[in-house]
Parts: C-alpha cells; structure tokens; sequence
C-alpha cells in the first residue's frame, strides 16, 4: 500500500524518540500498532463487504437470467402444446367424416383390436 524503506521507518522511530521521549515511546508505539490493527480490520470488512455486495449482485443477474429463460421456455410450451391441439383436431377432423353426428368412432367388428386376448 505504502512504499516506506526500512530507512525511512528508521528515520521516523529516531525523530519519534527524540520528539516523544524514551519513556513515552513503548506506549505511543503501542497505541500507534492497536490504531493500525484496527485499521486494517476496518479496511478488511469493508472489502469482504463490498464483495458480498458484488456477488448478490452477480447472483441477482443470475436469477434474472434465469426466470427470462423459464418464462420463454414456459412460453414456448404453451405455444407447441397450441400447435399440437390444433393438429389433433385437424387429425380428429380428417379421421371422422363432417356428416357423422355421433363423436365416438367404433373399430370395425372383425379387427384384430376388437378380439379379447
């Protein structure tokens, strides 16, 4: 994150001793490691909360995507079940003859479908 050279840290533990003190330096250097301890718990949180973030997003897509792809594919269902309807009854139409008033249609008398086995 930063780029601070041993000799630069070096630099400012020299003027922190002559500015500070050595009595006070343990517990100034103390306080100073906890704030940066806690800091990089901070920074932690909120990067695994702006993952989170990002990944409910991406899931989010997803389920979109998702019910897009079943509302079409239930679309299309409806749509070939239509077609099929329709060319049953075409078929049933062709099958029975338009002048027959009755709906059901007898198998002939001598068929093998009529024998009991």
């Amino acid at each position: 994150m930063f780029d601070i050279a041993f000799s630069e840290l070096l630099l400012i533990g020299v003027v922190a001793l002559i500015v500070i003190g050595p009595e006070k330096l343990p517990k100034v250097a103390r306080t100073l490691g906890l704030l940066a301890g806690r800091l990089q718990r901070y920074v932690a949180n909120v990067k695994s909360d702006i993952d989170r973030e990002l990944q409910f997003q991406d899931l989010q897509k997803l389920q979109q995507e998702i019910k897009q792809g079943t509302d079409r594919l239930q679309a299309d269902m409806h749509q070939m079940q239509s077609q099929a309807q329709e060319q049953l009854k075409d078929v049933e139409r062709s099958i029975i003859p338009p002048d027959t008033s009755s709906s059901t249609v007898t198998p002939p008398e001598n068929s093998d479908a009529s024998k009991p086995q």
